[in-house]
């Protein structure tokens, strides 16, 4: 493990990663080396220390073993690092890629308390170009499978009917979801603002899918920073690191969310309605919302209001016409960036909230059924043969959706439990959980299916198998609470996808950009429970 380099020789204070920003505890950093953290010119780098596979042409890369040595940050001359780290934590902290610092109080419910630079990669992270289209690509087909699939209640409420009898909370929102076909309640206007996350096999050389989200898809204002960031520090030093900015691709998530957000909005027709965020009653990760929340109000001079769910209950009234109003206010659209974990529901009055917005008329993202598309369990029943058919016409669709499939089974097939049990290496179990931190890992998969096995109980319904991915790793430099830490590690790369129509009619329908995340590769839970995941861009070769 790297040593990391700070800003003083005082104590660093460890930043969690981005699933603690969902209330998960993370493990401190590696031992630190801290010293006084000062740019020096550019002139007095001694470039002789810089390797000649640094300045190679970078017109048309691939990942091949020719080439790779061009990103081995590792390699790269450590001053050149250093003043890299330093304009990076300043443009970071100008432009506002920014947290709350837990060790702050009030930090997470007053903007401006506490700020600390969200945690980054100091350089992109290569990924072939061919696989980023592939993934660009998919992102129209998975939002409209979305929509597909959640007019299809009964779909959801049978493949879900294990799960209900052992999942409190996958049970609550199928009890909601039920209220709702038996008053036969119609979303006229259907918003998804979706992320399917991937990561690319080394063995297969396949770009595989980890889980798609339809709900509280976050960082999209972040992840779009990033790539600004990286696009600036490579147009600075591109020439002595042997980078190209223009490998970098542009990131539209914020924009594309404010203008399907907005969009929805419209179509609502009432000038007077705003849109409501659901958040948590802390959040650290509140500047990646407010983002989206001000360029609303200044760019399409819609008025956005954020409540917790509880709030929602205390404030909020269905008026006789369906129009949900809190405060005084009608709501267009309901935006969750709450909802997703048990956590979020302590009480009945959050469960009461939940319900009176389903009932009310406002746009929901998601609603209810987008919600319970997004479980593991349907992801593992679309995987099925012959299920996508039931949801799409066009072929070559079904076959590009398919391509993408990781082995995913349920826990009834008794034959891939003995194999899970047998090589348990092989498999991750996931529980119908969002958030991250859920998964279950190595010899945790063969205890917790012999666990299984030996009860006899149903409690195997609130679990999915799937096949581990084994992605390539790279030499990566990350960056928290001001150092920066060298380290290998792997990727997941997020493409977030926007859909919005009324009735019949599709009013958007895009890849609305994507988010990169990065983390040591001897951490299991996808770096997002293991604290020290960061935020990345794509580099394509």
């Amino acid at each position: 493990m790297g040593v990391s380099l700070c800003l003083s020789n005082s104590t660093t204070h460890t930043l969690p990663s981005f699933s603690s920003y969902r209330k998960r505890s993370p493990p401190s950093l590696p031992k630190t080396l801290c010293f006084p953290f000062y740019p020096k010119p550019l002139f007095s780098l001694n470039l002789n220390l810089m390797s000649k596979s640094n300045c190679a042409n970078v017109d048309d890369l691939t990942l091949t073993s020719s080439n790779t040595s061009l990103f081995d940050y590792h390699r790269f001359d450590h001053q050149l690092l250093q003043n890299i780290a330093y304009d990076s934590l300043v443009w970071a902290s100008l432009h506002g890629l920014l947290v709350a610092d837990k060790s702050v109080q009030s930090s997470g419910t007053v903007p401006g308390v506490g700020l600390v630079h969200a945690p980054f990669a100091l350089l992109p992270n290569p990924f072939p170009e061919s696989h980023w289209k592939q993934a660009c690509q998919l992102a129209p087909l998975f939002n409209e499978l979305v929509d597909r699939v959640s007019l299809d209640g009964k779909f959801l409420q049978e493949s879900l009917s294990r799960t209900k009898k052992v999942d409190e909370f996958t049970s609550r929102l199928l009890d909601i979801h039920s209220k709702m076909l038996e008053i036969n309640k119609k979303e006229d206007i259907r918003l998804g603002l979706h992320r399917s996350d991937y990561m690319l096999d080394e063995q297969t050389k396949s770009l595989l899918q980890i889980e798609l989200n339809t709900i509280s898809s976050s960082f999209a204002g972040l992840s779009s920073l990033v790539s600004e960031l990286h696009r600036s520090t490579l147009s600075h030093y591109g020439k002595l690191l042997g980078l190209d900015s223009g490998r970098v691709p542009a990131n539209n998530s914020a924009n594309q969310f404010v203008e399907a957000l907005s969009k929805a909005w419209s179509e609502y027709n009432n000038p007077r309605a705003v849109i409501m965020f659901i958040v948590q009653a802390e959040e650290r990760n509140m500047y990646d919302q407010h983002f989206l929340s001000v360029y609303l109000r200044e760019r399409r001079h819609i008025t956005t209001i954020r409540k917790t769910l509880a709030e929602v209950d205390q404030e909020g009234e269905l008026l006789p016409d369906g129009t949900l109003a809190v405060c005084g206010q009608a709501i267009a659209v309901i935006y969750f960036r709450a909802g997703y974990t048990p956590a979020d529901f302590p009480s009945e009055s959050e469960w009461r909230a939940r319900l009176l917005m389903e009932q009310s008329s406002a746009v929901k993202c998601p609603s209810i059924s987008y919600h319970l598309v997004g479980t593991k369990k349907i992801q593992q029943e679309l995987a099925k043969p012959n299920v996508l058919e039931r949801f799409l016409e066009n072929k070559d669709d079904i076959a590009k959706l398919r391509e993408c499939f990781a082995g995913l089974w349920s826990l009834d097939d008794s034959d891939i439990v003995r194999k899970a049990v047998e090589r348990p290496e092989l498999y991750v179990m996931k529980p119908q959980r969002e958030g991250g931190g859920n998964n279950i890992y190595g010899d945790a998969v063969r205890e917790t299916l012999q666990k299984l096995q030996k009860a006899g109980s149903q409690e195997d319904a609130a679990y999915i198998l799937m096949q581990r991915i084994f992605p390539t790793t790279s030499a990566a430099i990350l960056m928290r609470s001001g150092c920066w830490h060298k380290d290998h590690a792997i990727s997941e790369l997020g493409i977030y996808g926007a859909y919005l129509r009324n009735k019949d009619k599709v009013i958007m329908n895009n890849q609305s950009g994507y988010l990169m995340r990065t983390k040591i590769s001897s951490s299991d839970e996808g770096g997002v429970a293991a604290g020290f995941a960061v935020l990345d861009s794509v580099y394509l070769t």
